[in-house]
């Protein structure tokens, strides 16, 4: 599953004994809204891969609702703030097939 926001492609180990390593950018699908699309009011203390558990059973699927959900969470932080409206997109299957698809290229 998805994690890094770059992922290390290659690597290439010179005479001297330096290694350069080369990376690319995840890319992630645009996720559209779906009248199957369920929607929450966070609570105190209420985090993206808390909320990825409860909806997907899965922890690792937090950048599903993440990407869903653009600006709501800042980038350093996986809290959500307290009466936001979080989006929880119902087709998380197929937007995890589009990421593969997209970045497996």
């Amino acid at each position: 599953m998805p994690k890094p926001r770059r992922v290390n492609i290659q690597q290439k180990q010179y005479q001297n004994q330096s290694i350069k390593r080369y990376y690319r950018n995840v890319k992630y699908p645009i996720v559209p809204i779906s009248g199957n699309d369920i929607y929450i009011t966070a609570t105190v203390n209420q985090r993206l891969d808390l909320v990825a558990k409860r909806f997907y059973n899965d922890v690792d699927l937090w950048w599903v609702i993440n990407i869903a959900n653009p600006n709501l969470v800042p980038r350093d932080s996986i809290y959500i703030p307290i009466g936001a409206q979080v989006r929880i997109p119902a087709n998380v299957n197929a937007i995890v097939e589009q990421f593969e698809e997209i970045n497996n290229k």
